[in-house]
């Protein structure tokens, strides 16, 4: 194998591929984000019911699921530029098509095939990472790709609040703007990935002869490694039925959920403090910066044996007192700090879900493992997007809905006290038995 400075190689990859690559998820998540926005306006315009806009946001999760699975075969097929530049076309234009949405038969078709355009980013995003780093320095290029989830609601936030109050440009109302100017960068951006992204090591002209045969050598003995680790039948229906994959995708569901139910509810929350529509996306701003902090901080530091999970116990029940405070707080400046501060929560949970599915999913099964836990686990989104409006329809409260996410915490951290105490007796097990073998092998 050639002499070649890993660090260096890896860092000068990561500084070429992964700010295009955040770039895409940061647009995706305005994307997802504009519909919370447009939905002050968008309601009255098209006669609609909360309920009713509920269901119609939450197809993007159903167009999601059905099509993510093909359309990262899809990928594997014609090459990841070529590929992800058809997702970020398509989803450019539906999202621009919302803005001359008529009634809620177009909203409800164009929101699922906007999930359907979409489908594949994230697991393409994921394999085009294998292509190029070695698996010890994916962790980390998968932190800076997720970031742009919480960039992406911190950007999109002031941008929509602010075209929201500009309606009028073009005959043109504050939503419509909203789903045309966050529509066309995704549009843009296709030519930007066909010229700028390279589909592997080999077409890399930015790389030596010596690095690609550092690279190629090196991936190929991982995947060696993982193939001899390999055991068991590994098809998609055998992986999705495994009780384990289930749990994990139940267990997952509650993140979503969370995610989901606050940043759809956020922007009518804060609304209802009487603020102006561009008064409320500065507002937005503050629990996705202060997510985004959380995201570059924490994680680093939760990496030793039972930390991570200890780590996620405790963050899930600061959720559950942050949510329960911006329900039952007495004024609207405590319970948005609330929100803001269990906002970071969520997002902590994300990274740190994601170290469990590979103690126990190896080889090719955790690649099928991973995909069916992340596709059912977003069926929380629908769930989300379907429960809050209908909470808000029942109590007749704005803040109620807020009870969702803290449930879903309260879920998630009695699971994860329960997986804990699973691994403590395991491992104490273990030790029982090691130190049984060697009474007996000095006697």
């Amino acid at each position: 194998m050639p002499a070649v400075d890993e660090s260096r190689l890896i860092n000068r990859l990561a500084l070429r591929l992964m700010p295009l690559l955040g770039l895409l998820y940061l647009v995706a998540y305005i994307d997802r984000s504009n519909i919370s926005f447009a939905k002050l306006q968008m309601l009255g315009s098209l006669g609609l019911s909360e309920v009713a806009y509920g269901l119609g946001a939450s197809l993007f999760f159903i167009g999601y699921l059905l099509f993510e699975v093909p359309s990262n075969l899809l990928l594997h097929k014609y090459g990841a530029p070529r590929w992800i530049a058809r997702i970020m076309l398509t989803w450019g234009i539906v999202t621009v098509l919302l803005a001359f949405t008529k009634n809620a038969t177009m909203f409800y078709v164009l929101r699922f095939l906007l999930g359907a355009s979409e489908a594949g980013l994230f697991p393409g995003v994921i394999y085009y990472l294998t292509l190029w780093f070695p698996a010890r320095q994916r962790v980390r290029m998968l932190g800076y790709f997720t970031l742009g989830s919480s960039l992406g609601n911190m950007v999109g936030a002031p941008i929509c609040g602010f075209l929201l109050d500009r309606g009028g440009l073009l005959g043109l109302q504050g939503w419509q703007c909203v789903f045309i100017v966050t529509g066309v960068p995704s549009i843009l951006l296709t030519a930007v990935v066909l010229r700028y992204l390279p589909a592997s090591p080999v077409k890399a002209s930015f790389l030596s002869n010596d690095e690609r045969s550092w690279l190629a050598t090196t991936l190929e003995a991982e995947r060696a490694l993982a193939a001899q680790a390999e055991s068991g039948k590994t098809s998609f229906i055998s992986v999705i039925t495994e009780p384990r994959v289930i749990g994990m995708a139940l267990y997952y569901m509650m993140l979503s959920i969370s995610v989901y139910g606050v940043s759809y509810w956020l922007p009518t929350l804060v609304k209802g403090f009487g603020v102006s529509n561009t008064v409320n996306g500065l507002i937005n701003i503050v629990p996705w910066l202060l997510a985004t902090i959380v995201l570059i901080w924490v994680p680093s530091r939760l990496r030793a044996g039972n930390r991570v999970m200890i780590g996620m116990f405790f963050t899930a029940m600061l959720g559950v007192v942050f949510f329960l405070g911006s329900v039952f707080l007495p004024n609207n400046t405590l319970r948005f700090i609330a929100l803001s501060l269990g906002a970071p929560c969520m997002y902590l949970l994300l990274p740190c879900f994601w170290t469990l599915p590979p103690k126990f999913l190896t080889g090719a099964r955790a690649a099928a493992g991973i995909a069916a836990i992340n596709s059912l686990g977003h069926v929380g989104g629908f769930i989300a997007q379907n429960l809050v409006p209908w909470v808000r329809q029942v109590s007749g409260s704005a803040r109620a809905p807020m009870l969702i996410p803290a449930a879903c915490l309260l879920t998630f951290g009695v699971i994860t006290l329960v997986l804990i105490r699973r691994s403590r007796d395991t491992g104490a097990r273990g030790a029982d038995s090691h130190g049984g073998q060697t009474a007996k092998g000095a006697a």
